[in-house]
């Protein structure tokens, strides 16, 4: 590989791990940048006549960063605790799906658990340009999620995964192909404005591409110590998602990155007690008001630690360490679970039964 080459390769793997990471903050340009940086990477390495050995495992693997920083991310931002339920729902099927395939390399069980998530994260922040979500009741947010499902997801998982088809081959191999999708296409843009758009409730604010502040009472790092102390437990429903969360998401890393030989049951388990021994040192440290503002430094203390735990475990068990996985397992633990303790707080400060009254009283005020 020449140096220009391996300039682009770099600046395209780091892209697809730093682009995510702004969609805490500007939801829907960060997360349809990572779907297009996701269908172009590939061309842009063959444009310069490279083929990434092992690529393909690496890149699933970013794919599922990415969905899993953008889940986090709905507890960051999202005012619509119904909308923020029925993420959760179609982000854990999809993430037990992708598992089951890894498992049992069975590709029809990529349609049955389609990634609805994604287009679903995508409508709800197309709705928050213009719309308030929080006025969305669950039934709407059931029929979005179901419309996608069926309609969008179910034929784009059969066609990619099961009957293996591929666009750009089949209109080169029938010219009418795209004239008739760009015919649908302005079919459909014309029917949404003539018929949708005019039946649109007024907008609530301008355009919104940022993400919305954060609750007045949690947005700084000692308000949000304070909330951890008094309201969180180390025995607690978020810390067992946490747990389901990362050990899916390793059991993943670990099926499709090269040199994985522990066994899921093994993974999980191992990644069930570093969960819950980074969620330790976490209320540790928020129950005496010293986290880091930064989020960096957050990170970067988080990751020294998380290389001692694990340099530690493997002198106990007397194993063998795995340099280039044992790091990327220390940077995928420390950045889900440093952005699963900074956002969970604040999805359960906004909906705390006090905070939910007093703005309803306000409200009908």
């Amino acid at each position: 590989m020449d140096t220009g080459t391996a300039i682009v390769f770099v600046a395209v793997v780091g892209a697809r791990f730093l682009v995510p990471l702004l969609i805490p903050f500007f939801p829907l340009p960060a997360i349809l940048a990572s779907l297009v940086l996701d269908g172009v990477d590939q061309t842009i390495f063959q444009a310069f006549g490279h083929d990434p050995p092992q690529y393909q495992g690496y890149d699933k693997a970013m794919d599922v960063y990415y969905l899993a920083v953008a889940y986090l991310s709905t507890m960051r931002n999202w005012t619509s605790r119904p909308a923020v339920q029925v993420a959760r729902f179609l982000y854990f099927y999809r993430l037990v799906g992708v598992v089951a395939f890894e498992l049992a390399d069975w590709r029809p069980l990529l349609l049955i658990f389609p990634n609805t998530f994604e287009y679903f994260f995508i409508a709800y922040e197309v709705i928050r340009l213009r719309w308030d979500p929080a006025r969305i009741r669950l039934r709407t947010w059931i029929i979005i999620a179901a419309t996608i499902w069926i309609v969008v997801k179910l034929p784009q998982e059969w066609w990619i995964h099961v009957a293996k088809l591929d666009v750009t081959d089949l209109m080169a191999e029938h010219g009418w192909i795209l004239p008739t999708l760009l015919a649908v296409l302005a079919l459909a843009a014309a029917l949404f404005y003539f018929l949708v758009v005019p039946r649109l409730p007024a907008p609530a604010w301008p355009w919104r591409f940022a993400a919305d502040p954060l609750p007045e009472n949690i947005d700084e790092a000692a308000e949000r110590d304070r909330w951890v102390a008094a309201n969180s437990r180390l025995w607690s429903t978020g810390t067992l998602e946490k747990v389901v969360l990362m050990g899916l998401l390793w059991v993943i890393y670990a099926e499709v990155l090269p040199e994985g030989q522990a066994g899921t049951t093994q993974l999980f388990l191992g990644v069930a007690v570093f969960v819950v021994i980074n969620a330790a040192i976490s209320l540790f440290i928020a129950r005496r008001t010293r986290s880091f503002e930064s989020a960096l430094a957050a990170f970067a203390v988080r990751a020294l630690i998380n290389v001692g735990l694990i340099l530690v475990a493997s002198w106990l068990v007397g194993g063998t360490l795995q340099r280039g996985n044992a790091i990327f397992f220390v940077l995928l633990l420390s950045l889900i679970t440093l952005l699963d303790d900074r956002f969970r707080p604040v999805h359960e400060a906004r909906f705390a039964p006090s905070v939910v009254g007093r703005s309803a009283g306000e409200y009908s005020s």
